[in-house]
């Protein structure tokens, strides 16, 4: 097993493997460590099936079921992101930056996406270290969020503030809308600590997070977006082209990710699978 960092910050190629053969333990743990290292690790050339995508998942934790996303109709574990060729002028799955539906009490610890048929160009997924942008984040920001709880909200699955259908993403993926769960503020720390590594990360979402403990969302709206700007800097970024048989698993809490959604007129297909842990503190 070899590993290749991809950016400076984040991200890393591991070669060597063959992900379609038994994970002994000592795989396992390399490839845990890799990821806690890099927030994101790409395998090239692996062609997995859905067993196969599965048994890596379970490497970094046990599978969890995503709500508010419709799954396979014969996997309720699997979820096939798919653009179809004839849906052009729509949204994507993912297309702002984000970390997965952090408004929940336990949120995903990290997912597997693994490539079948992707555009020639374009497609790209970005992720960014929120690692790095902790241990970079300057220091009247760093008096504010450490020790803070933020508050998520589920806004786009709730019933107030559903997006507009134009900014929906597109049709092949289904979601769950108007849940009045989905608009009950979530608490989290703005800070996480991660408990392989002993590494913090800033825990904030472009998408899920309204304000912050003790403030308003009008006061919080300021802090947040300079912690946004801050945590989607391009010099923590790792942009991945993808080619078919490509795998990716990222640490979700530990990074965020964002789709392009550059390919109009091309068919996109992967296949996702999350896994879960114990809730972030």
């Amino acid at each position: 097993m070899r590993v290749d960092r991809l950016t400076g910050f984040m991200g890393a190629e591991i070669s060597g493997v063959d992900l379609r053969q038994p994970i002994s333990d000592d795989l396992a743990q390399e490839l845990r460590a890799a990821l806690g290292a890099h927030q994101m690790i790409v395998l090239r050339d692996q062609h997995l099936d859905i067993a196969d995508q599965k048994r890596l998942t379970r490497v970094f934790g046990p599978i969890m079921r995503l709500p508010y996303v419709e799954p396979m109709a014969d996997d309720p574990e699997v979820i096939a992101v798919l653009k179809e060729a004839s849906e052009v002028n729509v949204g994507v799955f993912g297309g702002d930056w984000h970390s997965d539906f952090s408004f929940l009490p336990n949120p995903p610890a990290g997912s597997v996406l693994n490539a079948v048929e992707v555009p020639q160009v374009g497609g790209d997924t970005v992720w960014s270290s929120q690692v790095v942008a902790y241990d970079s984040l300057p220091a009247h920001l760093r008096e504010i969020v450490e020790g803070r709880m933020a508050i998520h909200l589920g806004a786009p699955y709730g019933v107030k503030h559903a997006p507009p259908m134009e900014e929906r993403s597109s049709g092949s993926i289904r979601m769950t809308r108007g849940d009045p769960e989905a608009d009950k503020e979530t608490f989290h720390p703005a800070v996480i600590t991660d408990p392989a590594t002993g590494r913090k990360a800033l825990f904030v979402n472009p998408i899920y997070t309204t304000r912050l403990d003790g403030m308003s969302v009008e006061e919080s709206a300021p802090i947040l977006a300079a912690l946004f700007k801050h945590a989607t800097k391009p010099d923590f970024s790792c942009r991945l082209r993808w080619n078919a048989g490509d795998v990716a698993v990222w640490d979700n809490r530990m990074s965020l990710h964002y789709a392009t959604n550059d390919y109009d007129g091309v068919r996109r297909l992967l296949y996702r699978t999350t896994f879960s842990a114990s809730a972030p503190q």
